[in-house]
């Protein structure tokens, strides 16, 4: 992984980890559920930028990487993940 991903996905999960001791403080001092719930959402929002940043890295370091390289199992074996990944990211399904 480049340093500058690396940076990038490190900020974002430093950004979700925050946002995770909020929601905790604020259950623990009973705040309003509706806050809780906002707070959740923007972990979500916060860890789907941190996987959108990851996969992106993926996709031009090792996706690349097998699709030049000529070996066919390596191919395949990057399309079975990607297909994993935008299963569980993007509901998208398939075989």
């Amino acid at each position: 992984m480049k340093t500058a991903t690396k940076d990038e996905l490190l900020k974002r999960l430093r950004r979700a980890e925050g946002q995770m001791a909020a929601i905790r403080r604020m259950v623990d001092e009973d705040e309003g559920c509706v806050d809780v719930l906002l707070q959740i959402s923007a972990v979500r929002g916060a860890l789907g930028k941190a996987g959108q940043v990851l996969l992106g890295s993926h996709l031009e370091t090792c996706v690349s990487d097998a699709l030049t390289s000529g070996d066919a199992e390596e191919r395949r074996h990057q399309v079975d993940d990607l297909m994993k990944i935008f299963g569980r990211f993007g509901g998208i399904t398939a075989r």
